[in-house]
């Protein structure tokens, strides 16, 4: 269901006037989409559908101040990234400090090398699932989803220093646990 962009809009202005078709159609539109990046996230397929629907619903309610400054499937996604970031910090996920911590205290191993790391998308995908909460996190926003440390840093409250050591860490050690499986 590829839509073009102004199919998407006129779909959102369906759903702006209620019909209730326009809102299954849109939610069939993003919801997979919407999905992986809480997944990605959250790293828990129950908590990724809880705040898949929580953000619907949310996007769905406040539709009304949608104002295509962004499109649609942008807006819904910064819903879901918000509200998957919320429930990291119900588990009380907590984001080093880059002032707090030692670069040299990371405990990597420093003959893993980038380049020589040519693995399958799967065994990455499930390789970086077995990050910690924070790493994967801040590894899902900058690779991922494609934000920048500045956005990171707002999304998370926290300064832009720390999402960049939690981006290194999460690399050290998702380095680590790839060079492992080898």
């Amino acid at each position: 269901m590829g839509l073009t962009a102004t199919e998407k809009n006129e779909l959102v202005e369906r759903c702006k006037r209620g019909e209730s078709l326009a809102f299954k159609q849109l939610y069939q539109q993003y919801a997979r989409a919407m999905y992986n990046t809480c997944l990605r996230i959250l790293n828990s397929e129950p908590e990724a559908e809880d705040v898949l629907q929580e953000s619907f619903t949310e996007a769905f309610r406040n539709l009304g101040t949608f104002e295509y400054r962004t499109s649609f499937g942008g807006w819904l996604k910064q819903i879901c990234v918000n509200r998957s970031i919320n429930q990291l910090k119900k588990r009380r996920v907590n984001f080093v400090d880059a002032d707090s911590v030692s670069l040299a205290d990371t405990g990597s191993d420093d003959n893993l090398n980038e380049a020589e790391t040519e693995l399958q998308v799967e065994t990455i995908r499930r390789a970086i699932m077995k990050l910690p909460d924070g790493f994967r996190t801040v590894l899902s926003l900058f690779l991922l989803e494609g934000y920048d440390h500045e956005e990171i840093a707002e999304i998370l409250q926290v300064a832009p220093s720390t999402t960049r050591t939690q981006y290194m860490r999460a690399k050290q050690k998702l380095l680590q646990i790839l060079k492992e499986k080898v």
